[in-house]
């Protein structure tokens, strides 16, 4: 086995407790569970973890440590990652009502969230530098490829998220279900899912170049 089954066994409850710590993906599933309902949720969360995966490729063949060592392209990634959270957080702010009786689950399909989940994560240039930081510790460069062993610690990564990530937004989705009766509560709703963008993009636009 490329990986070493005990280096696995510990690698599964370190990447659960890291993936349990409230972040970024995990209120981005929070606001998308919200706003569409546990089905784009959990659109949501593997569109998290399908984005970590590429993340995860592009650590392996070294990309993370060419933006650790060239601040200015986490700068132009990280910038268009912000751009592209206010984007999200306009449109759920100023997304028409609909007519029906759960009219915001109507506004985001499970498709949508699946793609904006994904973009989300590629354009948080944190994501690489936590990946090359983190994934290096379990990797055995005598066993075999070290790409092959960041994919599969990294699959098991992206499992672990997916799960934690789509419980919550589950819940979420349960609570977003049960508030769309009025046309005042749906705006509220739109207001905390655009609210939560908005802070995830000045969170992302406040974060500390690399050193």
């Amino acid at each position: 086995m490329i990986v070493d089954p005990l280096v696995l066994a510990a690698f599964v409850p370190a990447a659960l407790a890291l993936n349990v710590t409230p972040g970024a993906d995990m209120m981005f599933c929070l606001a998308q569970g919200i706003r569409g309902g546990p089905r784009v949720a959990i659109a949501a969360s593997a569109g998290i973890s399908t984005g970590s995966m590429v993340n995860v490729l592009l650590a392996g063949i070294g990309l993370g440590a060419l933006v650790a060592a060239h601040p200015n392209l986490f700068e132009v990634i990280r910038w268009a990652g912000v751009a592209y959270l206010l984007v999200l957080g306009w449109r759920a702010l100023r997304t028409p009502l609909g007519q029906t009786d759960a009219p915001v689950l109507r506004q985001v399909t499970a498709r949508r969230a699946f793609r904006e989940a994904v973009v989300v994560n590629i354009t948080n240039p944190k994501v690489i530098l936590f990946i090359l930081a983190f994934l290096p510790q379990f990797v055995d460069p005598a066993r075999g490829s070290v790409l092959l062993q960041f994919l599969i610690l990294g699959g098991v990564f992206g499992i672990t998220g997916f799960c934690v990530n789509a419980a919550v937004g589950i819940f979420a989705g349960g609570i977003g279900r049960a508030l769309t009766g009025s046309p005042r509560v749906e705006r509220a709703v739109r207001a905390l899912s655009a609210t939560v963008f908005g802070l995830l993009a000045l969170k992302l636009a406040l974060e500390a170049r690399p050193t």
